[in-house]
C-alpha cells in the first residue's frame, strides 16, 4: 500500500505541476501553490480579454452616440448579401466604391425605382470614427428600357470621403442600430493589376444549362489570354453547376450570387412590352456596372459580353497582342466596340468531324459544328459588345458606355469580332447564303483535349452515352 500511495502521489504531481516549475511533492508550500493558481487565472483572464478585443476589431464594432455596439448578425449579413434593401424605400444598394476620378466621391451602385425617388442620404464613417451624413446625389442611368426599376449611382460627396471605410444609403439622417453598411472598395488606386483580361458575364437565370458551349467558351478564352471570368448567378442547371464549381476550384472563375428574383420580378428580356417585369433582363445593367467598378484596379481590361459570345481576335494570335497593337495606335481610347456576328446553331458543318461521341451526352451547343456566319445586312449596323479600360468608364450599358473618359473606337471587323452561336436572326437564309468562318478550328489541337479534361474534372463521364439532358439556351 505504501508503494501504491507513492506511485499515485508521483502521478498526481506529474499531472499538476506548480507554475514555478516544481511540484507540491518537492516541498513547495501550499501558499505558493495557491499563488501559482492565481497567476494561471490572471493569465487566462488576460487571454480572454485580448481575444474579445480582437473579435470586436475583426467583426466590426461601431461607436454610435457614445455607445459601443456590436452586431454579429449584421456583420455576416454584410458579407453575404449582394443586394441590400434601403429601409423605408423601394430601392436597393448593391456595392460601394471610392471614385478617385470624381472628387473622391463614394459611388454606391444601386437599383432605384424611377417613379418613387425620395430624398436620400449617405451615412459614412471610418471604422470607429464619427459618422458623416450628407445629402446623396442620385443618377439613374439613361438606359432602363422602360422598366420601373433601373440601374443608378448614388453619389456621396462630403468631407473625408476618401477615408471612409463603410457607407449606408438612408431615407433620413438618423442612424439606427439595424442599419446595413456596405464596405467601401477601391480605396487605394493602383497601376499594378492582378489580371490583364477579365470577362464580366452579367447574369445566369432560369436554370441555364448550356454546359458544352460554356466549357468550350471558357477553354477558348483561356487560349486567347483571359485570366479571370466573373459570373453573376441567379440560377443555373445541374450540369452547368458542375462546371461552375470546377472553374471556381481552378481559380479562373469568380461567382457572385445574384438573388435578384428574391427582391423583384426581373424581366427575362430587354423589351418591357414583350417581357414584362420590374427590372431589365435580371438586372444586366446593374451587374455590368458593378463588375466594371469591382475590377477597376484589379484588371487592365474588362470584356463585357454574354455567356454564349466569344470576343475573338482574327489578325492576332491572342487578346494581349491585339490590344497592344490597338492601344499603340489609339492611345487615348478607353472603350473598344466589338461587332457581334451571328452563327446560327441550326446550320451544321457537313463533315461532322467535331460531332464527337465523347460530347454526345453533354447538354448544350457544340460551337465547333457551327462555322456559318450570317452576312452583313445592308443599311444595318451590327450591335456591339465592349472591351474597356475600366478606369475610363463611369457608366455602361450593354452595347456601349453611357458615360466615359477618353475616346471610343469601333474595332474593324477583320481585326476582331464576336462569335455568337445562337438562333438565327436572318432565318430565311440557306446555308449557301451564309459565310464560312472557321476561326475556332485554328485552336482545335489544344481546345478539344482541354474541353475533355475540364468536363472530366467537373465529373462528367465522356464515355457513357446512355442518357442526355437537353440544354436550356438563352436566346
Amino acid at each position: 500500500m505504501k508503494h501504491l500511495s507513492l506511485i499515485l502521489e508521483r502521478n498526481r504531481t506529474a499531472l499538476y505541476p506548480d507554475v514555478t516549475g516544481g511540484t507540491a511533492a518537492e516541498g513547495f508550500p501550499v501558499k505558493q501553490k495557491m499563488k501559482g493558481k492565481r497567476v494561471n487565472l490572471l493569465g487566462l483572464l488576460s487571454f480572454f480579454v485580448i481575444l474579445g478585443f480582437l473579435l470586436i476589431v475583426y467583426l466590426g464594432a461601431d461607436i454610435l452616440t457614445g455607445t459601443l455596439y456590436f452586431n454579429y448578425h449584421h456583420f455576416v449579413k454584410k458579407l453575404q448579401n449582394s443586394i441590400t434593401p434601403i429601409e423605408h424605400s423601394e430601392h436597393f444598394m448593391i456595392s460601394a466604391f471610392l471614385d478617385h476620378r470624381v472628387d473622391r466621391a463614394i459611388r454606391v451602385i444601386s437599383i432605384i425605382r424611377r417613379d418613387s425617388l425620395q430624398p436620400l442620404y449617405c451615412i459614412y464613417h471610418h471604422y470607429y470614427s464619427d459618422y458623416q451624413v450628407v445629402t446623396a446625389e442620385v443618377e439613374i442611368h439613361s438606359d432602363h428600357f422602360g422598366f420601373p426599376f433601373g440601374a443608378a449611382d448614388v453619389l456621396c460627396r462630403g468631407p473625408s470621403t476618401q477615408n471612409a471605410s463603410h457607407v449606408a444609403v438612408s431615407t433620413n439622417t438618423s442612424i439606427s442600430y439595424s442599419m446595413d453598411f456596405l464596405p467601401v472598395r477601391n480605396r487605394v488606386p493602383t497601376e499594378t493589376f492582378q489580371y490583364n483580361f477579365t470577362i464580366c458575364i452579367s447574369s445566369l437565370f432560369r436554370n441555364y444549362n448550356n454546359a458544352l458551349q460554356f466549357a468550350q467558351t471558357m477553354e477558348m478564352y483561356k487560349l486567347v489570354g483571359v485570366q479571370h471570368v466573373v459570373i453573376y448567378n441567379t440560377s443555373c442547371g445541374p450540369d452547368l453547376e458542375k462546371l461552375l464549381q470546377h472553374y471556381q476550384r481552378e481559380g479562373i472563375l469568380e461567382i457572385v450570387s445574384w438573388p435578384v428574383d428574391q427582391f423583384l420580378t426581373p424581366s427575362a428580356g430587354w423589351n418591357s412590352q414583350k417581357h414584362p417585369g420590374d427590372l431589365h433582363y435580371y438586372g444586366q445593367l446593374v451587374t455590368l456596372n458593378e463588375c466594371v467598378y469591382r475590377h477597376m484596379y484589379q484588371s487592365r481590361y474588362v470584356l463585357l459580353n454574354d455567356i454564349d459570345e466569344i470576343i475573338m481576335p482574327y489578325k492576332h494570335a491572342n487578346l494581349p497582342l491585339m490590344m497592344q497593337g490597338l492601344q499603340q495606335k489609339q492611345k487615348n481610347v478607353g472603350v473598344f466596340l466589338i461587332e457581334n456576328h451571328i452563327f446560327p446553331k441550326t446550320q451544321f458543318e457537313e463533315s461532322h468531324k467535331y460531332r464527337r461521341p465523347e460530347w454526345r451526352n453533354i447538354p448544350g451547343v457544340n460551337i465547333m459544328e457551327h462555322i456559318y456566319r450570317e452576312p452583313q445586312r445592308p443599311h444595318i449596323i451590327n450591335p456591339t459588345k465592349l472591351i474597356v479600360n475600366p478606369r475610363y468608364v463611369l457608366q455602361t450599358s450593354v452595347h456601349s458606355t453611357l458615360k466615359s473618359l477618353g475616346e471610343v473606337y469601333r474595332v474593324p471587323f477583320n481585326v476582331c469580332h464576336i462569335i455568337h452561336v445562337r438562333v438565327a436572326l436572318q432565318g430565311r437564309l440557306s446555308k449557301e447564303q451564309l459565310l464560312v468562318d472557321s476561326r475556332v478550328w485554328d485552336f482545335e489541337d489544344q481546345l478539344v483535349p482541354n474541353v475533355d479534361r475540364a468536363l472530366q474534372s467537373a465529373g462528367f463521364n465522356l464515355y457513357d452515352h446512355s442518357s442526355f439532358t437537353q440544354a436550356t439556351v438563352l436566346e
